[in-house]
């Protein structure tokens, strides 16, 4: 077989582009971020130049007001070029293209990934989102019947179905805790989280910021809580990582899943697993994979053919993001979610779901409206004003979820607010 230089001095002369990792956009971006370099994230976060700028990395429908950016984002522009080259370069010849060149690159990928996070690379697996990262060790955890996993009610559906259908399965028990919207303080979740431990638990799974309201968790506390009892604790960071700086020291938590075409702009379709080293052995993949991987992060990878130009591309979407500054980056967020809170906060009426407390909360947040259904508002505001929010409908309350992100403008917010004045004001149509 010909060895891959001879390969690639081939493609050359035939006149094919092979992918590039450095491109005009990253380079103005980092320019940008050395003119406010020094300056403090939130006096950066009202910095109407420096955004604009940032907002003009992005391919978008400036027609539509996009604030459900928490289920998917779309990605900078950087990130869709690295993507469709990476698919085109594959494309070319899969299986010398894709497998033996692009493929092996996950390792800078994971790399990457494991520096931003705080781990060793052999405790990151790249997966296809949060759901399937968390269903690895939900399903391949060993427990015995009568093992108790207690969780909450605002944990996502997704994870909870994963759990009750081990319950019928394997006769485990699952247990959900309520807690208020917005709660007391972290340390009241922390306390009604240990309350509801008994003899019988042996894992915890909780949300490192709900998907519903925004509540960021106090996972380091309920961790070393846990531990003490010889309790496991999973954390869904579907909506944490890259929303808003931590590591892994910071959580000390042994797995955690995200998603990363959420808050990293990463393609669609990307995420990550994280695992203790010393605990990767004793979870089971989802799909099958070799003994001689059972130590091995890359075991929970084994899914078969999948294109390597998604996850590689995942690099382009960590260089923006650290291009922009996660601190920066939070503090914008938590500039646009306390914009509109604040100004709707006023009215009559109006709950805000998400405490304003920065410890608590970043750009995911929700609002009630009393004697409103969130189905039909969310209805009105896409059918009449072009704005894209997430009616939520749960079993202990009902409200309406709004998630702006770095391309976000502050008149597309107060857009936003100017309409749900006017739907207090005047109500729903009829």
């Amino acid at each position: 077989m010909q060895t891959r230089r001879h390969f690639l001095e081939s493609m050359v002369t035939a006149g094919t582009a092979i992918p590039v990792l450095r491109n005009d956009g990253l380079d103005q971006l980092r320019r940008l971020a050395r003119r406010v370099d020094g300056r403090p994230p939130a006096d950066v976060a009202q910095d109407e130049d420096f955004w604009l700028e940032v907002q003009q990395a992005f391919t978008l429908d400036r027609t539509i007001i996009n604030l459900n950016n928490g289920g998917v984002s779309p990605s900078p522009r950087v990130v869709q070029e690295a993507m469709r080259r990476y698919l085109d370069y594959s494309n070319t010849a899969p299986a010398y293209t894709m497998w033996q060149i692009l493929e092996p690159e996950i390792e800078s990928v994971r790399r990457r990934l494991a520096t931003s996070f705080g781990c060793d690379p052999e405790e990151m697996a790249i997966t296809r989102n949060a759901s399937e990262a968390l269903e690895i060790v939900q399903l391949g955890i060993p427990l015995e019947r009568g093992d108790e996993v207690l969780t909450t009610t605002q944990d996502y559906p997704r994870m909870l179905t994963t759990w009750h259908q081990r319950e019928r399965r394997d006769g485990i028990v699952v247990r959900e805790i309520s807690f208020p919207v917005p709660p007391p303080s972290q340390d009241d979740l922390a306390e009604r989280v240990e309350r509801a431990i008994s003899a019988k638990t042996k894992v915890i799974h909780v949300c490192h910021i709900t998907n519903l309201t925004g509540q960021i968790f106090p996972i380091k506390k309920i961790v070393e809580r846990a531990r003490a009892r010889g309790i496991e604790v999973i954390v869904d960071g579907a909506h944490a990582y890259a929303h808003f700086p931590f590591t892994r020291d910071e959580l000390d938590c042994d797995y955690y899943g995200t998603s990363l075409h959420k808050w990293l702009l990463a393609p669609h379709g990307t995420g990550f697993l994280y695992v203790r080293k010393s605990k990767i052995d004793k979870i089971y993949p989802l799909m099958a994979a070799p003994p001689e991987l059972n130590g091995n992060i890359r075991k929970f990878e084994e899914i078969g053919t999948h294109p390597a130009a998604n996850h590689n591309a995942i690099a382009e979407a960590l260089s923006f993001h650290e291009g922009i500054g996660a601190e920066r980056k939070a503090s914008r967020l938590r500039f646009l979610f306390q914009r509109w809170a604040k100004r709707l906060d006023k009215l009559p009426r109006v709950k805000i779901l998400t405490p304003y407390d920065p410890a608590q909360s970043c750009g995911l947040a929700s609002v009630a409206i009393d004697g409103m259904d969130p189905n039909k508002l969310a209805a009105h505001l896409w059918d009449t004003h072009r704005i894209i929010v997430t009616p939520i409908v749960h079993k202990e309350f009902s409200c309406m979820r709004v998630t702006p992100n770095v391309y976000t403008t502050l008149a597309e917010i107060d857009r936003f607010g100017d309409v749900m004045e006017e739907v207090l004001r005047k109500g729903l149509p009829t």
